[in-house]
């Protein structure tokens, strides 16, 4: 495939952010041409005059539209591309000056219709972005192969850093409205019809994540709640593994009411646990408040997803309703 790349990034009030990666887009080391799309999702502070600064120097596309969330604006996006394979990236990216060579290189070796690639700590983030960055990223939280080095089978990459092509996005149809959990369910429809997904290891981005703990908590609470909703629609993704979250909490409550009662092993597990995280973090990071703080940052994600897991999977088998008319605030309304 002669590859046209075209970036599709939402922004919902963020000139900010979307001045500092179209920086990075300017920058590429890419010589072919490329597409920048932007849709700007309904937002009531507009980017019109930050990207009116890179008009020259990057090829964009602009378009405004009503608040439908990512997923739609994502759709809405691509279908006003003029490229044959899409970029899919979150505004409050930033893209290392190769990305694109690495991109078309690793589909030249091994085409994939879709594909991801993992996010990583800039050394200008605050403290407390890369100890979020640490916990969604480390194989010793959930982050898993997010943050990984090698590529596995059934890969469900992300729309911070995500490529489709145009092909598998019109048999597949795009993103569903669901929010979180539009990513995921993408993955699935695009495996279920045939094409195959890869992680490009070193296609990795620089995801700020402008979060404070409580929207932090927020974030993974919502991850948690998503994922039985997905089983339910595709139960053939059923994982055990799923449940992690939700057994740790409830294994480190009992730990510490035995602890209590003068049975203190199973809490000692729990502590050599946080501490090779600790070491983990330390050694990654470089940074000793950082790795205290990716204490509290994973402590947060366990809690955040294992309860919202745990509660949607009572109210999905218990409620005779759709996920829908369950949890109305995880769907965005597109007429």
């Amino acid at each position: 495939m002669d590859l046209s790349f075209s970036f599709i990034i939402p922004v919902y009030n963020r000139p900010n952010e979307i001045k500092e990666l179209l920086n990075s887009l300017r920058l590429q080391t890419y010589d072919k041409t490329f597409e920048v799309v932007i849709v700007e999702d309904g937002s009531t502070i507009s980017s019109e005059d930050v990207i009116g600064e890179y008009l020259d120097s990057v090829s964009i596309s602009y378009y405004k539209k009503r608040n439908s969330g990512p997923g739609d604006s994502r759709n809405y996006g691509m279908g006003k591309a003029n490229g044959n394979y899409f970029i899919i990236l979150d505004s409050d990216c930033i893209l290392p000056p190769e990305y694109l060579q690495v991109v078309e290189k690793s589909l030249k070796e091994d085409f994939v219709h879709c594909y991801g690639g993992p996010d990583a700590a800039h050394k200008s983030f605050t403290v407390v972005q890369k100890a979020i960055n640490y916990a969604m990223t480390s194989f010793l939280t959930t982050g898993g192969i997010r943050g990984g080095k090698k590529a596995v089978d059934k890969f469900q990459p992300r729309s911070f850093n995500m490529g489709i092509s145009k092909e598998a996005f019109e048999n597949v149809g795009g993103y569903g409205n669901i929010h979180p959990g539009e990513d995921p369910d993408l993955a699935i429809r695009i495996w279920e019809k045939g094409y195959r997904t890869k992680l490009i290891s070193s296609a990795f981005v620089f995801h700020k994540r402008r979060i404070d703990w409580n929207k932090f908590y927020i974030q993974v609470n919502k991850f948690g709640m998503v994922r039985p909703i997905l089983n339910f629609w595709h139960p053939e993704t059923k994982k055990i593994t799923y449940w992690f979250p939700t057994l740790f909490c409830l294994g480190l409550l009992i730990s510490i009411l035995l602890f209590i009662v003068g049975f203190k092993i199973p809490l000692y597990f729990y502590a050599a646990y946080f501490l090779i995280l600790f070491i983990d973090a330390l050694h990654k990071t470089r940074n000793l408040k950082v790795a205290f703080l990716a204490l509290l940052a994973t402590a947060i994600q366990f809690f955040g997803y294992g309860y919202g897991f745990l509660k949607s999977t009572l109210y999905i088998n218990l409620i005779n309703k759709k996920p829908e008319e369950i949890f109305p605030k995880l769907f965005f309304r597109v007429n």
